[in-house]
């Protein structure tokens, strides 16, 4: 950067100064000279300091020029705070100036403003955008470096990224980013960076042609542009057209992103996790990770220290455990274990959710796999935490539970481990999504249970037991609940057990409920008026079918 004093003082500058300088100029050198020797005590920014600066700003001396760019350069680095157009303008005008040394000042001086929020706005409101447009473009590397930091500080503020986007900075940038000058690229990646934060610029980075040059910078050797580029790539994966774009245009993607799992920078493993992530959004990019052998560094990195690392490795499984091709490898890949140690992150609520609904995903397709995610543990320690864990957790824990009460083969054993005792509290929760994944795990293991004596013990409690919750469903005037709640029911009745038999026969309010149902008339199955025709459909239709199961139910428990 250069000292400001070394520019302006010394006898020998000055007495070079002598025979050209105005009265106002050798004044403004003077008070300058003095105020840098005292600079601990003087605000650079008030009327005597930036007057005499402005001075030798609007000088048609190039060396005073000079000296108060550097200057603005050197005290702009230590004293960053808000500022006002009287003291940006000067900035402004030497940021115009041909010379590429005071073009390299200037730009630095701006780009240290430009930490501040403030200064931020009031830079590009001022204009700033263009001069510095130009200095990208420019053959001094410094001056590149300086216009693209100072672009990248402009460009971490909401109001100006659209006005970056649309400016014409983009494509300098993207060149930039390729440049052989790593504080240029680390610039210019960082700038690209700053941009994809919203779907509106996101596309005009791709317009510029940024996606191909992000990519060929993955195998960059500086870890800074690595992380640059994989968090840039990450932010446009979120878009689904981007996502087309790059597996048609990108062949290499996954393969770099994997290999970036095993960074020895935990911020470019993390982002490297988070695109795969994003990418495995689609079935293409889900069945593609698999077979690139992504799954061995995603199992490294849930057994790691850093809880970040650990989130994003167990979102990018949790995507790719979307698609039931990939619930075997996952599975024979050793994963249920970590998975299942990993319920127990109280401190982390994401990391549980993801966890718990990756293995609701690997339980969907086959019975094997639901034997081997019980197995390893996945009911009791839901069972364990399920009751006191956040709704988002309850929510996803009984979405597995549910799944899990599918496979006939498990059904007693789950209802061994005790399993009723929690759901049948949470059929009772503020949260619907908890009730209606309680209500239907209970429904899944009434059905051909073989041994229902959980049932019978679990009559009346905890919380009003079974009977409770059927009562609750069967009066809650809700298509689904009643439809869990009538069927369950009938498994109970069709169970052949007499115990059961008895108790809902005994139970009123289950007969009566149900015999009201089985009566209801065509107008009553129509749905609630101000609803799209497609929510009618589906209401009517979940309403033909619990006055089907009533009708059914009605004579058993009427014999």
């Amino acid at each position: 950067m250069g000292n400001c004093g070394s520019c302006c003082s010394g006898n020998n500058r000055e007495g070079q100064y002598a025979p050209v300088l105005a009265d106002d100029e050798r004044e403004a050198v003077a008070l300058l000279l003095r105020y840098l020797e005292n600079r601990s005590e003087v605000d650079f920014f008030t009327d005597g300091p930036l007057r005499a600066l402005s001075t030798l700003v609007y000088s048609d001396n190039i060396d005073l020029q000079r000296s108060a760019a550097l200057a603005f350069a050197e005290i702009t680095e230590k004293d960053i705070r808000p500022v006002t157009r009287e003291t940006l303008e000067p900035i402004l005008i030497l940021l115009k100036s041909p010379d590429p040394e005071i073009q390299r000042a200037a730009s630095a001086a701006l780009g240290n403003l430009a930490v501040n929020n403030e200064n931020k706005v009031l830079i590009v409101d001022m204009g700033g955008f263009e001069p510095l447009i130009r200095q990208m473009m420019s053959p001094n590397v410094e001056v590149q470096c300086n216009a693209v930091g100072c672009i990248t500080n402009l460009a971490t503020h909401e109001a100006n990224k659209s006005k970056i986007a649309r400016s014409g900075a983009l494509l300098p940038l993207t060149k930039l980013a390729k440049s052989k000058d790593m504080r240029v690229q680390r610039n210019a990646t960082g700038a690209l960076l700053n941009m994809t934060h919203s779907d509106d610029n996101r596309q005009e980075l791709v317009n510029a042609g940024a996606i191909p040059v992000l990519v060929s910078l993955l195998s960059s050797t500086d870890p800074d542009v690595q992380y640059y580029c994989t968090t840039a790539l990450s932010n446009i994966a979120v878009d689904e057209a981007n996502r087309k774009k790059l597996s048609q245009t990108e062949p290499r993607l996954v393969n770099y992103l994997i290999h970036l799992m095993d960074s020895a920078s935990a911020r470019v493993q993390c982002q490297a996790a988070l695109a795969l992530r994003n990418l495995a959004s689609d079935a293409s990019y889900q069945l593609e990770i698999v077979r690139a052998g992504g799954l061995p560094h995603l199992y490294n990195l849930l057994h790691s220290q850093h809880p970040p690392l650990v989130l994003a490795a167990v979102a990018c499984i949790r995507n790719i455990s979307i698609h039931p091709l990939n619930e075997a490898p996952i599975i024979d890949n050793g994963f249920l274990r970590p998975l299942v140690d990993l319920l127990d992150k109280n401190d982390s609520e994401e990391i549980q959710c993801h966890t718990i609904s990756t293995l609701r995903n690997l339980a969907a397709s086959s019975e094997r796999n639901k034997r081997e995610i019980v197995e390893a543990g996945t009911v009791e320690k839901c069972k364990d935490l399920v009751l006191n864990a956040p709704l988002s957790v309850q929510s996803e824990m009984t979405a597995c539970l549910a799944v899990l009460a599918l496979g006939d083969e498990l059904k007693s054993t789950l209802l061994s481990l005790g399993i009723a005792e929690v759901l049948i509290p949470l059929t009772k929760s503020s949260n619907i999504e908890v009730q209606g994944n309680s209500a239907a795990a209970l429904g899944n293991l009434s059905s051909k249970v073989g041994n229902y004596d959980p049932f019978v013990k679990s009559w009346s409690e905890p919380e009003g037991g079974i009977q409770g919750f059927l009562v609750r469903f069967l009066t809650s005037n809700d298509p689904t609940f009643e439809h869990i709640a009538v069927w369950t029911v009938l498994q109970l009745l069709e169970s052949e057990d007499k115990r059961l038999k008895k108790l809902l026969k005994e139970c009123k309010e289950i007969q009566s409920t149900i015999d009201e149902l089985s009566n209801r008339d065509a107008a009553m199955l129509e749905g609630p008026n101000g609803i799209n025709g497609e929510e009618i459909d589906e209401v009517r239709d979940s309403r033909i079918e619990v006055l089907s199961l009533a009708r059914k139910v009605a004579p058993i428990l009427n014999e």
